[in-house]
Order: structure tokens, then C-alpha cells, then sequence
């Protein structure tokens, strides 16, 4: 079953956001100024050149860090005025994330890596079913050296939603990646977000990847510059890479 995302409903919206770094006398503004409404069970590709402030924005949508200015609503919680340890619950209870690079321990199999979300989460898919769904039901028992990078970056996306989380948030998952494996990670996302409805942010730097998303957000120099509906959305064989 496909699940379409609901335009109705917003699970963020980001409000006037603001984020300034200060080193000494140095001051980067990473973010300036950025209003966004990301809605329930879409899937959103965040486009922008190095330093557009991408991952900034996303750190602050998973609760990783805060504005210097503005408000940022999970749903009807102002993420803004949480405390560390409301943070840190939001994050283990709603929030599956997705880096470039595995981390995955190596001394653990695939099946013991996901078993390590699931045994905190509330409500999780056994390991197996997470894996099962990442097509990796055949390696349950392989440790990360014996798997290829494709695979190792599906168990990464296994534990991120075995705990069943609300939001997946993907930080240039493929960027480490060839074209192949690369698509079958895109393969793995598109599966979460129509089978789970996850709603589902990506960073890449392959603007052509933009072409899977509903939604297509560019940020330049820490500003929404644009932010447009897919009409045309195509499967991730058809991505060019």
C-alpha cells in the first residue's frame, strides 16, 4: 500500500529561523531568516551549494540544535522552548536519522546493530522486519566488513526506522556511494516513505535526485530561494548520477 502525503497537515513549520555561530569576534550566520512547512508523510529533497546552510536547518528540525532566533513546531510542540531532556525523548521517539556514513559497529551484525534502536523504542519493528524491508533479509547475520557500502548505508536506514519514527531525516545518504548502490538506497527511502508514510527530508548534492521528491527546497546562503512541488516525480533507476 502507497501512502500519499497529506497537504493538510504540517508535521514542521520552521518560522523566521535564525542560527548564528560565534567564535570569538567570528560570526557565521548560517541561517537567515528561514519559513518552511514540511507536511505529514512527504517526502522533501533540500537542495543548496556548500554552506547554504542544509545541514544546519536539518540538525535543527531533529533536534540537534537550536536557532539563535525564530521558532521551529514539531506538530503542536514548540521545539524552540524544549528543554535538553525533552530534546533528547523527541529524537529517540519521533526521529529516524541518516548520514553519509554508516556507523555502524563493526564487532555487531546487521541484525544486532538495528536491535540496538529497537530495544529503547516504544514501538518497533522486530530488526528482522526492519532488514527484511531494506531487502538485506539474507544478511542478517553478515558484520558490516562483509557487506558492501550499499548494503552497510541499508542497514544504517533499518535502524533508523526500525523504531518506527515520524520523520527521516537523510544527510547526503548517497554521497559516499556508487551509481548502483546509490540506487538502491533511493530505492530503500522511496519504499519507507510509501509503505511507513515517513515523512522523509534528503540532503544531496545530486540535483538530479530532486526528481523522486514531492517536494524540491533550495536554500542559498541560508535562505529559501526556492521551493516548488514535483509534478513529474520519477523512480530512482531513473536518476542520473
Amino acid at each position: 500500500m502507497t501512502l500519499a502525503p497529506d497537504t493538510t497537515r504540517p508535521i514542521f513549520v520552521a518560522q523566521d529561523v535564525t542560527r548564528v555561530f560565534r567564535t570569538g569576534a567570528v560570526e557565521v550566520r548560517a541561517l537567515r531568516g528561514v519559513t518552511l512547512s514540511l507536511q505529514e508523510g512527504e517526502m522533501v529533497v533540500l537542495l543548496g551549494a556548500s554552506g547554504s546552510g542544509k545541514s544546519t536547518f536539518m540538525n535543527i528540525l531533529g533536534g540537534l540544535d537550536k536557532p539563535t532566533e525564530g521558532q521551529v513546531f514539531f506538530r503542536e510542540t514548540e521545539l524552540t522552548r524544549a528543554s535538553d531532556a525533552e530534546l533528547t525523548r523527541y529524537r529517540r521517539d519521533h526521529v529516524g536519522f541518516v548520514f553519509q556514513f554508516y556507523n555502524l559497529v563493526p564487532s555487531l551484525t546487521a541484525c544486532e546493530n538495528v536491535a540496538l534502536v529497537t530495544e529503547i523504542a516504544r514501538n518497533p519493528l522486530r530488526p528482522e522486519a526492519a532488514l527484511e524491508l531494506m531487502g538485506l533479509g539474507g544478511r542478517l547475520d553478515h558484520f558490516p566488513a562483509e557487506l558492501s557500502g550499499g548494503e552497510q548505508q541499508r542497514v544504517a536506514i533499518a535502524r533508523a526506522i526500525a523504531k518506527q519514527p515520524d520523520v527521516l531525516l537523510c544527510d547526503e545518504p548517497t554521497g559516499a556511494l556508487d551509481s548502483k548502490t546509490g540506487v538502491q538506497v533511493l530505492e530503500a527511502l522511496c519504499r519507507v516513505n510509501e509503505e511507513l508514510g515517513t515523512a522523509t527530508v534528503l540532503i544531496t548534492h545530486n540535483a538530479d535526485i530532486q526528481r523522486i521528491a514531492h517536494r524540491v527546497v533550495t536554500l542559498t546562503d541560508g535562505r529559501v530561494s526556492s521551493d516548488e512541488p514535483n509534478t513529474a516525480r520519477v523512480s530512482p533507476a531513473e536518476v542520473s548520477w
